[in-house]
C-alpha cells in the first residue's frame, strides 16, 4: 500500500469510526436524559485535558469535542457503583466546609487519606461535589490524578445542580460552588435524593434503557442510511436481455471478435432471446468441447463468429457479462433488505460467542485496520458506497455491542439482569474480575482480526 493509500485509509477510518461511536454514545447520553439521570459531560473524541467546549445551563452537561479524534464518550453519573457507609458523613462534611481537602477528610472520619480519595471520587461521580484544582499549586483539570481538595457544587435553593431538571439558579436560595451549605436534615436520606437522580440510584427499567440505547442507536442509524441509500440511489440489477454488457479482456469472446453491445441470437445452433437462455446455451456449448458458431447483430447487421474452444478442456467461461440497470426499490423493499442484512450480522455476532463456531468465525473478523482499509475504497467508490459501508459497520456495531460479555453493554444488561432476578448486588470486584476476562477475549478477536488484515492487505 502506497504512502497516499494509507493516509486516506487513517482519515477515512477515523472519520467513520468516530462519527458511529459519537452516534452510539449520543444514544446513551439522550436515554440517561430521558430517564432523568446527571450527566456531566458529552465529547467527540476521547478524553484529553485540551479540549473546546461548552457547558450548557439548562442541563448543566458540557459538550465539545478533543483532539483525540477515535471515537467520543459520555459520562453519566453513578455508574461506578460505589458503596461505602461513609458516603454520607462524607457529603455532610463538604458540604459544611464548602471546601476541603483529602487530608481533613481523612482525619475528621478517622480514616487513612486513600480511603478518603474513593469517598471524595465516588461523591463527585455522583456530582454531588466536584474536584478543585488549585493553581498555584500546579494542578489542572485533567490530570491523571485527583487534587487535593473538592468543593461543592453550585445549587439553588431546593438543593437541585445544574444537571436535574428543574433548577432555577436565578431565584433567591442560590448557592455557587465552593460555598458552604450544609444538609439540613438526615445526611443519609440527602445522599439517597442525589443517588436517586443518577444511573445508581434508578430503577432496572431505567437503567437498562440507558445502557441498550447506545447500540438501538447504531441499529436504527444503520438501517436509516441502508434504506435511504437504496430507495434512493438504487441498486443495479441483471437486466434480462441477449444484449452483451460487456465482455472480458482475453476471454474466449474477445478472441472471437464479440464486443459489448453485440445481440446474442444463436449460440452453437440455440436460439437464444435474453439472458437465460444465453448463459444456458453457453454452458451447453462450452461443455461439448467443440468449437461452436454465435451469430450476432451489431449495428442492425447480422454476423457469424466461430469460438475457439480450447482442447485440454479449460474453458468454463465464454467471458461476457450481462448489461444492468437500475433499480430503484421501494421503502418496503429496502427496509426487508435492510432486515435481512440485520439478521445475517446478528448470526454473526451469536456464532462468535459459540465455542463450535468462534474460531470459524473469527477468521472472518477485520480489526480497525481493515475497516479502515475498506473504508478509504468505499469513500473512492462514491457517497452511495461510503453510505452503505457506513450503514454495515454501524449494524455491526450495535449488534456486537449487544453481545453479553462485559464490559460490552451486552455484558451490563446481563449484570442488570442477574442482579433483579437474584435480588444481591453484584460486587464491583466480580464485575470488574469478569470485566478483564471480556477484554482478554476481545484482545484474542483483535489478534486474529489483525492478522486475517495483515494477510488480505499488506502480503495480497
Amino acid at each position: 500500500m502506497s504512502l497516499g493509500g494509507v493516509a486516506s485509509a487513517v482519515f477515512w477510518g477515523i472519520v467513520v469510526l468516530s462519527f458511529l461511536v459519537f452516534v452510539h454514545e449520543g444514544g446513551h447520553y439522550l436515554a440517561a436524559r430521558a430517564c432523568g439521570m446527571r450527566v456531566t459531560e458529552f465529547f467527540l473524541g476521547l478524553p484529553c485535558r485540551f479540549r473546546l467546549s461548552w457547558r450548557s445551563r439548562k442541563t448543566g452537561t458540557e459538550y465539545g469535542v478533543t483532539p483525540i479524534l477515535l471515537g467520543g464518550y459520555t459520562r453519566i453519573c453513578g455508574m461506578e457503583g460505589a458503596d461505602d457507609e461513609l458516603l454520607a458523613p462524607c457529603l455532610a462534611i463538604v458540604q459544611e466546609r464548602g471546601r476541603i481537602s483529602a487530608t481533613d477528610v481523612a482525619a475528621e472520619l478517622q480514616i487513612d487519606e486513600e480511603r478518603a480519595y474513593r469517598l471524595l471520587a465516588s461523591l463527585a461521580d455522583l456530582a454531588s461535589i466536584e474536584p478543585w484544582y488549585d493553581d498555584e499549586a500546579g494542578e489542572r483539570p485533567g490530570q491523571s490524578t485527583w487534587p487535593e481538595h473538592f468543593q461543592t457544587v453550585a445549587r439553588d435553593a431546593g438543593m437541585l445542580t445544574a444537571y436535574d431538571r428543574g433548577h432555577d439558579f436565578d431565584a433567591p436560595g442560590f448557592s455557587p460552588a465552593g460555598e458552604s451549605r450544609p444538609i439540613q436534615g438526615d445526611p443519609g436520606e440527602f445522599l439517597r435524593a442525589e443517588q436517586a437522580r443518577t444511573y445508581e440510584g434508578k430503577g432496572f427499567w431505567p437503567r437498562v434503557a440507558t445502557l441498550f440505547a447506545g447500540p438501538l442507536v447504531n441499529l436504527l442509524c444503520a438501517f436509516l442510511v441502508m434504506v435511504l441509500a437504496l430507495t434512493i440511489c438504487g441498486v443495479g440489477v441483471v437486466k434480462n436481455s441477449n444484449t452483451l454488457g460487456a465482455v472480458e479482456a482475453g476471454s474466449l469472446a474477445e478472441k472471437a471478435g464479440l464486443k459489448a453491445g453485440d445481440t446474442l441470437t444463436q449460440i452453437g445452433g440455440e436460439a437464444v432471446s435474453d439472458w437465460k437462455s444465453l448463459g444456458t446455451a453457453i454452458d451447453d456449448a462450452l461443455s461439448s468441447g467443440d468449437d461452436f458458431q454465435i451469430a450476432y447483430t451489431r449495428d442492425g447487421e447480422s454476423h457469424t463468429t466461430t469460438v475457439d474452444v480450447p482442447d485440454d478442456g479449460s474453458a468454463t467461461m465464454l467471458g461476457v457479462d450481462a448489461q444492468t440497470e437500475t433499480y430503484h426499490p421501494t421503502v418496503v423493499e429496502a427496509s426487508r433488505s435492510a432486515f435481512a442484512y440485520g439478521a445475517e450480522v446478528a448470526t454473526f455476532a451469536v456464532r462468535l460467542i459459540i465455542p463450535t463456531h468462534t474460531v470459524e468465525t473469527m477468521q472472518s473478523t477485520s480489526s480497525v485496520v481493515g475497516i479502515s482499509t475498506m473504508a478509504s475504497q468505499a469513500a473512492q467508490a462514491g457517497p452511495y458506497e461510503l453510505a452503505l459501508f457506513v450503514a454495515m459497520i454501524s449494524m455491526s456495531l450495535g449488534f456486537m455491542n449487544l453481545l453479553p460479555i462485559p464490559p460490552l453493554d451486552g455484558g451490563k444488561i446481563l449484570i442488570e439482569v442477574i442482579q433483579a432476578v437474584s435480588r444481591h448486588r453484584v460486587s464491583a470486584r466480580a464485575q470488574a474480575i469478569v470485566s478483564y476476562v471480556g477484554l482478554a477475549f476481545f484482545l484474542v478477536l483483535f489478534a486474529f482480526a489483525l492478522r486475517n488484515d495483515f494477510v488480505n492487505i499488506i502480503l495480497r
